[in-house]
């Protein structure tokens, strides 16, 4: 599977973004897709995660600020950000996998290449 995110970009604080992933294989709906970020300096870390049926899985951080949804008709999943904080800058990364558990152990089978988000204060 190739993964392709785009919609990064420089926002200021207290405003919005979504991120978009493109995959391109046809089985994208038997895949769970998710986000993950790495600001700089720090480890990747998960952001969420969205099965089959559409049912999320966030990180504890995200706060009711992040949503993430899918298109199975598009084979591409999102990413809403809002209320965008210096602390979000990062490069977000889009993971498609099998099983939803491999999010939070980082064991994902498949990584596109990240889109800079970059919130200035």
């Amino acid at each position: 599977v190739q993964l392709q995110a785009s919609g990064g970009g420089l926002v200021q604080a207290g405003g919005s973004l979504r991120l978009s992933c493109a995959a391109s294989d046809r089985a994208f709906s038997r895949y769970v897709m998710g986000w993950f970020r790495q600001a700089p300096g720090k480890e990747r870390e998960f952001v969420a995660a969205i099965n089959r049926r559409g049912g999320g899985y966030y990180a504890d951080f995200v706060k009711g600020r992040f949503t993430i949804s899918r298109d199975n008709a598009e084979n591409t999943v999102y990413l809403q950000i809002n209320s965008l904080k210096p602390e979000d800058t990062a490069v977000y990364y889009c993971a498609a996998d099998q099983d939803v558990s491999d999010f939070y152990g980082h064991a994902i089978d498949y990584w596109g290449k990240g889109t800079k988000v970059t919130v200035s204060s």
